[in-house]
């Protein structure tokens, strides 16, 4: 199940927010949300009638920042990452590299992973790899900007992830 499709679940079975409600929250289409709901629906039916393991991963969708609250009128609650990134503290620079098995990724929008170099002096002081959990361009660029990366380099990144 992807992620929007959890959200579309979670704001109309468990909130009770209208289809109208829904889509207004998640900047969406009413129809859109109704095609995204009856998909989240036979994969959960799917998952109880057959055994199956409900993985909930992937899918089209931004953090919000708070900026929006004004829609779901609540505080917004973070979602915090299963993997902890340590923190930048006093280093001059964050270089984040779109990274597979030792290289540069060509796509931004498909890496699995990134390699954050944090430079001190000119000197590469520390390195991280970070699993992005396969998560979309507008996502990518808000995990860049969540752990204040100066430099990103990558093998190609079209018009749509530039601008996020």
């Amino acid at each position: 199940m992807t992620l929007d499709e959890y959200e579309v679940i979670r704001l109309s079975d468990l909130e009770k927010y209208t289809h109208a409600q829904c889509a207004k929250q998640m900047a969406i289409s009413r129809s859109k949300v109704t095609e995204i709901y009856e998909n989240a629906r036979y994969k959960i039916a799917d998952s109880i009638v057959k055994g199956k393991t409900l993985l909930i991963a992937r899918g089209h969708y931004h953090l919000c920042d708070g900026s929006i609250s004004y829609i779901c009128n609540k505080t917004c609650r973070r979602f915090v990452s299963m993997q902890e990134i340590e923190r930048k503290e006093d280093v001059e620079m964050r270089i984040a590299v779109t990274y597979e098995e030792g290289m540069i990724f060509q796509h931004f929008g498909h890496t699995q992973e990134f390699k954050f170099y944090d430079v001190e002096g000119g000197k590469v002081v520390e390195s991280q790899v970070v699993n992005t959990n396969g998560q979309g361009h507008g996502a990518l660029a808000g995990l860049l900007a969540q752990n204040n990366v100066d430099v990103l380099i990558c093998g190609g990144i079209g018009p749509g992830a530039q601008n996020a």
